[in-house]
């Protein structure tokens, strides 16, 4: 399929600062034998911006979870390369980090002992003021004492993306994070993320199979079809009916 490479990136707004540009170039990764869920990715070549918000989006099967968990660092490129601020990524990086569909709390913690997990060797008072800060952040100042099953689907989806954010990370990846949310929250918790990023700088790669939720969120938007880029455009210079169009969904 042809791809449409964006002009230009937008402008990121001068608060936004301390994401780090994401880089692959050439990268495959191909599944083989009976078991395979899905083509795998590649070749792709793709640029983000430091402090930049990139959506993914694509049917199932076209490599959006493949191309996550290669930029996590969960599989490795059989060809290729991808570099995080122009260090090479290998395994998993200390300047990434990742908010799944399922928030994967630990359910012995509280809300902030789950905040404060990857802050292991930071002290003692910065580490009590930055899970206060990422807590207020996320709209959860006094949940601190609070476990797991004390919270909503939505509200441990705020401690999932507070204990992402408390690591300052250059590279926010989350793989449809909001998809076992009802519609109300959905919305909410989107409009949050946008917020928190607005105040972060970080980059953010977002994988969603809701297209309309990639042009809420997006400033720029890569469409995978098997494996490949099937269209890379700025999110105000596509529309839902050319992307459900692009997919015959």
């Amino acid at each position: 399929m042809t791809t449409t490479m964006n002009r230009s990136v937008p402008a990121v707004s001068s608060a936004v600062r301390g994401g780090a540009p994401l880089q692959l170039d050439g990268v495959v990764y191909r599944y083989h034998g009976k078991q395979a869920s899905g083509a795998g990715v590649g070749p792709l070549s793709l640029q983000v911006a430091a402090g930049e918000f990139l959506c993914v989006v694509g049917p199932s099967g076209s490599g959006k979870s493949t191309l996550l968990s290669l930029l996590a660092g969960f599989l490795r490129p059989q060809s290729g390369k991808i570099s995080l601020g122009g260090e090479a990524v290998r395994g998993p990086h200390p300047r990434l980090t990742l908010v799944q569909q399922e928030a994967a709390l630990f359910p012995w913690l509280t809300v902030a002992g789950n905040v404060a997990f990857g802050l292991r060797g930071v002290s003692g008072q910065e580490k009590k003021a930055r899970v206060a800060e990422a807590l207020r952040q996320v709209n959860l100042a006094g949940y601190e004492g609070r476990r797991p099953h004390e919270l909503s689907g939505g509200q441990r989806q705020r401690v999932a993306l507070a204990r992402a954010l408390v690591t300052q990370p250059g590279l926010l990846l989350l793989d449809e994070p909001f998809s076992a949310l009802d519609h109300a929250t959905r919305t909410a918790l989107a409009d949050e993320l946008l917020s928190l990023w607005r105040q972060a700088g970080v980059t953010v790669v977002f994988v969603t199979h809701q297209l309309d939720e990639a042009l809420h969120l997006g400033q720029r938007i890569v469409a995978l079809h098997d494996g490949e880029v099937a269209l890379d455009t700025l999110a105000t210079q596509t529309s839902l009916p050319e992307l459900q169009g692009l997919f015959k969904v």
